[in-house]
């Protein structure tokens, strides 16, 4: 915290140094973010990219005060949407694999397991409503309180726990009738 006080500091009075310490402080964190919004590692990483070329234009025409890592989100998220809305008028169908994922299980069969696992649960948040997959990835992987997703998607906070609520019980529904096939 007392770390992300003097980057925006010295962010404010244009020093190129913490725009390079913030990238490599948050990066990884918001790539994780671009990708589970998108589905798409490339598009993801693009994204990321985007949002630190503008964010880095900026520099010396804002002035940082809130919580950076909130501000950070919130570029990633709104330019994440615009990949997500501009795909849609293209009516572009299908999901790019998001790459091998590394596990901690402790041999090849669980290994395997959770590989399955995490392409159902993939697969399902691919299927939720933009706006749900949005919530839902905000409030969980994130930690983002509903309060600040409402304000991020310019609705109220009752609509934001609804997508919430309503995103879970359609997760809930997909996996199931997945495990009875």
């Amino acid at each position: 915290m007392v770390e992300d006080t003097l980057l925006k500091l010295r962010f404010n009075r244009g020093d190129r140094d913490a725009l390079c310490r913030i990238y490599e402080k948050y990066k990884d964190d918001l790539l994780k973010l671009a990708v589970a919004l998108l589905n798409d590692i490339s598009a993801a990483e693009d994204v990321v990219n985007d949002a630190f070329v503008t964010f880095t234009q900026s520099m010396g025409e804002i002035r940082l005060t809130g919580n950076l890592k909130s501000f950070l989100t919130t570029c990633i998220v709104n330019h994440a949407r615009n990949v997500y809305r501009a795909k849609q008028r293209k009516k572009t169908v299908g999901i790019d694999e998001a790459g091998h994922i590394k596990s901690d299980a402790n041999g090849p069969e669980q290994s395997a397991i959770f590989n399955e696992e995490y392409q159902r649960l993939k697969n399902a948040m691919a299927e939720l409503p933009y706006e749900q997959r949005e919530t839902i990835i905000l409030h969980c992987l994130n930690g983002t309180k509903f309060r600040p997703i409402a304000r991020l998607q310019n609705v109220s906070v009752n609509t934001a726990k609804s997508r919430y609520r309503y995103g879970l019980d359609k997760l809930r529904t997909l996996l199931n009738s997945e495990m009875e096939k």
